[in-house]
């Protein structure tokens, strides 16, 4: 609030593929894609028309017990049918906190119609970030953001991002009867962008299995095709989470929305057992949002950008290793999905660049300690990750 106050406002006024425009015209390299969801571009006028569409029919009605709108009844029938686990249901939100928010109260009230009440302990990774609710602050691992605001939610812990051991350590401690759940984003996003070490994912899972904990698969980033090659992460890597949390690319950020998406098994006791989730939001499952996120797809689908997004893993890579030798460079993260970070030396450097890249003709991002997010929307060229590399070049110096 303070940098707004003494510098002013970066409005962006308008958006075209993987552009943006401020109010005064210039034209900006989007390397964020917004905040990692604009996957198929903007300035999309085939969602913008499926949303008018929509709003002119109806543009919302309540979701809770048996209603539903059939916008919203598609959308479900579509995520189900491309989700990891075959058969998963799917529980709409307004956005990514939403989405864990509602995966840490059905992972506790789970067990506890398992019979299992002590199983309350939510567990994240140091690094992660998982939203800005009280559950999903209380699971990120970003000390900054919890700064100021006391206990939120008790029965959390954090352990070590890139260690499994760290976890078994942990379930030692505490006892696996105490721990419902494991959330771990397949790569950090807003923590830094750091990528899982080889066989950790698939490490953790098989932990989770072996000590009845579920596993919660926070693709709130990775969704939706920027792991590259595959809707999921979870599907690329055959994590099969008993829930996975969505947003951001659902609807490539036109309009919000997230989803839940709950395997078969855990959803069971409230179709078969009589038990109500008393949970839920006025806006889950917005049939305007429900058109976009079926245009959005369809765009998806009808332009390959799944293999476009694998296409910029490869090419965002090669671009972007030269920046590693510059002195205010300490690494570059990139390689795995449609995601890249310049981690600077002294993180401190972070705001400036962000200014300095401006002036190059980007819009770009600090994220975690001084790691500059590379997100961009599937569309971007080959020849536009050159300019944006070579962007970063000058700004750096």
């Amino acid at each position: 609030m303070g940098a707004v106050a003494r510098d002013g406002a970066f409005v962006v006024a308008r958006g075209e593929g993987a552009h943006v425009y401020d109010t005064e015209g210039n034209r900006y390299l989007d390397a964020t894609a917004g905040l990692w969801f604009a996957n198929v571009g903007h300035g999309r006028g085939e969602i913008a028309d499926a949303v008018a569409e929509q709003l002119r029919t109806i543009a919302h009605y309540s979701n809770f017990g048996d209603l539903t709108e059939p916008a919203t009844q598609e959308l479900a029938e579509k995520l189900s049918g491309i989700a990891p686990v075959p058969g998963s249901k799917i529980f709409f939100t307004s956005g990514g906190s939403d989405s864990v928010e509602t995966a840490a109260k059905l992972a506790r009230r789970y067990w506890h119609e398992q019979g299992r009440a002590d199983k309350k302990i939510l567990v994240g990774r140091r690094l992660a970030y998982h939203g800005m609710h009280y559950a999903s602050t209380s699971l990120g691992g970003l000390t900054p953001n919890k700064e100021g605001y006391g206990v939120l939610v008790e029965d959390t812990r954090t352990v070590e991002w890139n260690d499994a051991k760290a976890l078994l350590a942990l379930i030692e401690d505490v006892g696996a009867e105490r721990i419902a759940a494991f959330f771990c984003e397949p790569i950090i996003g807003a923590g830094g962008v750091y990528l899982p070490p080889e066989g950790y994912l698939a490490e953790v899972r098989q932990i989770c299995r072996d000590h009845d904990i579920l596993f919660v698969a926070d693709e709130v980033v990775t969704g939706f095709g920027r792991i590259g090659g595959s809707w999921f992460a979870s599907t690329r890597f055959d994590l099969r989470p008993d829930l996975m949390t969505t947003a951001k690319g659902l609807t490539s950020g036109y309009l919000p929305m997230g989803a839940v998406f709950i395997a078969p098994h855990l959803a069971e006791p409230f179709y078969s057992g009589g038990v109500w989730f008393r949970h839920g939001y006025t806006y889950g499952g917005h049939a305007g949002a429900a058109a976009a996120a079926l245009a959005n797809l369809a765009i998806v689908e009808r332009e390959g950008l799944l293999e476009e997004a694998a296409r910029l893993e490869q090419t965002l890579h090669t671009a972007l290793a030269p920046l590693a030798d510059h002195p205010r460079v300490a690494e570059v993260r990139s390689g795995l999905g449609a995601v890249a970070a310049v981690q600077l030396a002294d993180p401190s450097e972070g705001p400036s660049l962000v200014k300095a890249l401006r002036a190059q003709g980007i819009s770009g991002r600090a994220a975690g300690a001084g790691a500059m997010q590379i997100s961009p929307s599937f569309v971007m060229t080959d020849a536009q990750v050159a300019e944006l590399a070579e962007g970063f070049a000058r700004a750096l110096g």
